[in-house]
């Protein structure tokens, strides 16, 4: 597969992985693009991974984290970086859960937490392959994901009821 294809192929799927990731659309959008562009340059290398979509995506979560560090404390409150999301904002997901629901939702879960589901969820990977692109162990993957799904249940199951 060449580059051009890898690109088509995968950018949507990369960006929704590292939106979950980061709960933002511009600055995840960023990311991908470096990330992307950081595999073009290394594409011999990253056409050989086992898992190329990942290997973008944890690139683009890395240079969030090194953007986070080197940036000053002090974080804009206003807005909501989600608001802008095409498409899925008002799409009815059928028991009066809408998709911009559900973003939001994942955008209150704790970082490592969002990261698993993006690995697990969006880029459909299994434990093994997503606890060696985070970095974690496999139970630490499975415990995050279960507690991911744990929380989204009980706040589904709430507003269900309320």
């Amino acid at each position: 597969m060449d580059f051009a294809q890898f690109y088509a192929e995968s950018k949507d799927v990369c960006l929704r992985a590292v939106l979950v990731g980061v709960g933002d659309l511009d600055t995840a959008q960023d990311l991908v693009d470096e990330a992307f562009a950081r595999a073009w340059a290394s594409w011999r290398k990253v056409r050989s991974h086992p898992a190329p979509q990942a290997w973008v995506v944890r690139v683009a979560l890395n240079a969030g984290v090194s953007a986070w560090r080197r940036a000053p404390r002090e974080r804009p409150v206003a807005g909501d970086g989600m608001a802008g999301l095409p498409d899925t904002a008002g799409v009815d997901l059928g028991d009066g859960i809408v998709a911009g629901d559900i973003m939001a939702a994942l955008k209150r879960l704790p970082l490592r937490q969002r990261q698993v589901v993006a690995f697990r969820v969006f880029l459909d990977m299994d434990t093994a392959n997503a606890a060696r692109a985070l970095g974690m162990a496999p139970g630490t993957v499975r415990a995050h994901l279960a507690r991911a799904i744990a929380t989204l249940r009980h706040e589904f199951a709430i507003e269900e009821r309320g």
